[in-house]
């Protein structure tokens, strides 16, 4: 630090700042014990002792410099290090760390790249050890990733060396403080009133609903709004990956997976937790994604009396999800033919609903379509909502109208008999076009 000292502030290169922080991070971790600390008072009293350390070495920073150098000493050791002002910034969803030098976010549902950098390699590790060790999990060369999550549910995945060939990488999709419900969606003109009251009256109807969708098109946010409508009086059954759903009812049990021990044993699945929920008396199940052979389980559980489950998948279209929900089926290893595989599907599942990320970044609902049974060995599919895109305006935004095709569901006499009668308005398309019926 001597040698520090009597450099000029504006001599100091960022190798000079690294080792400054590293200075101020050893000093105070062998220095000061927080145990007995309130966590409200933690972070004042050690800026407190980080400022007394950094005056004993008698540098001069200008202030805004300091003031930045204590905020990292302070995030590495209460927070998550340099993605921490990332974490806290309301209007970045998704951070993505691709090696120590580069650090990208989405924010409004664009990517940008980010002038946050981590020292190294193994501080990039140390991030990563902090998010994954309360939760028991690990990760190393021997099992170079992990799925993980934040204590607010945040959706974590890492990669290390030797996977992640340019250093390790950790991807974190940020739970939205505020919880997204129903009128937001309306309101950012992902669904409309007329879908919202059609999806409400499907879910308290108990009906089985599959939530199709690619990657970062908001499926669980959607899955989060539609168990908003199950009935407080119902015991619900949550299963993850990574626990990341928020139900507000007072009887919800979360369950989330594990991953095997050093051993390589002590792993349990999805499928077997799907399994164990049949035995805790359930009224509805909610699975975070089906991704393999608990998508049989859970068409069973459909058609053995536990109507009324949600669930999503990873899937284009609505025609493709049932293609991947047979394909997932078909991992389970019972050896089924096809058609009783898709007797199954059409018998369990009432309604798909696609939600899709467009190319401008906007999440939308793009349709809700019945599953209307079979004819002969195809699955008869029957759109109720679509949306139409028109174009795409000179800023880029895709232009569209999401909109009822005219066609009322085969199921609107379930609808009746649980007491949702809804009007010819809700299905009235906006103008006129063909109804739309396909086939799988």
């Amino acid at each position: 630090m001597s040698q520090l000292a009597s450099s000029a502030p504006s001599r100091l290169t960022g190798q000079d700042l690294l080792r400054l922080k590293k200075y101020l991070a050893d000093n105070l971790s062998r220095s000061v014990e927080t145990d007995g600390i309130p966590s409200g008072e933690r972070a004042g009293f050690l800026k407190k002792q980080i400022l007394q350390i950094y005056e004993q070495t008698q540098l001069k920073l200008p202030e805004d410099l300091r003031n930045q150098i204590f905020d990292q000493v302070l995030n590495d050791l209460l927070g998550f290090g340099p993605l921490q002002s990332l974490l806290d910034d309301p209007d970045v969803t998704e951070i993505m760390v691709n090696g120590p030098k580069k650090v990208y976010i989405e924010r409004k549902g664009q990517l940008s790249k980010t002038n946050i950098a981590f020292d190294d390699d193994n501080h990039v590790m140390q991030i990563i050890d902090r998010i994954i060790l309360p939760l028991g999990r690990r990760v190393d060369a021997d099992s170079p990733t992990v799925d993980a999550r934040l204590p607010d549910g945040s959706r974590v995945n890492a990669v290390v060396r030797p996977v992640a060939i340019d250093g390790p990488s950790i991807t974190i999709r940020k739970f939205s403080k505020d919880r997204l419900k129903v009128d937001d969606l309306i309101k950012y003109g992902s669904i409309t009133q007329n879908m919202a009251e059609f999806m409400r009256a499907c879910v308290v109807a108990r009906f089985n609903i599959v939530i199709s969708g690619g990657t970062g098109s908001g499926k669980t946010t959607l899955l989060n709004v539609l168990s908003g409508f199950i009935p407080e009086n119902e015991r619900i059954i949550t299963i993850e990956d990574a626990a990341e759903l928020q139900l507000q009812q007072d009887h919800v049990m979360r369950m989330e997976t594990k991953t095997a021990n050093v051993d390589g044993a002590g792993a349990v699945t999805i499928r077997d937790l799907v399994k164990n929920s049949l035995r805790m008396r359930p009224d509805r199940i909610v699975v975070g994604e089906v991704r393999g052979g608990e998508a049989l389980d859970m068409l069973q559980a459909m058609n053995t009396g536990h109507d009324g489950s949600l669930t999503t998948v990873h899937a284009n279209s609505p025609r493709d999800a049932l293609g991947r929900i047979e394909t997932l089926v078909l991992m389970a290893g019972m050896d089924l033919p096809l058609k009783v595989v898709r007797q199954q599907i059409s018998s369990a599942v009432d309604l798909i609903v696609q939600q899709t990320r467009l190319k401008d970044g906007q999440r939308k609902v793009t349709a809700v379509t019945e599953v209307a049974g079979m004819e002969g060995d195809i699955v008869v599919l029957t759109d109720i909502f679509k949306f139409e895109q028109t174009g795409v305006s000179t800023e880029g935004k895709v232009l569209g109208e999401l909109a009822a095709t005219g066609i009322r569901p085969n199921f609107t006499p379930r609808l009746d008999a649980a007491g949702f009668k809804l009007g010819s308005e809700i299905f009235a398309p906006r103008r006129t076009q063909e109804p739309r019926t396909s086939r799988r």
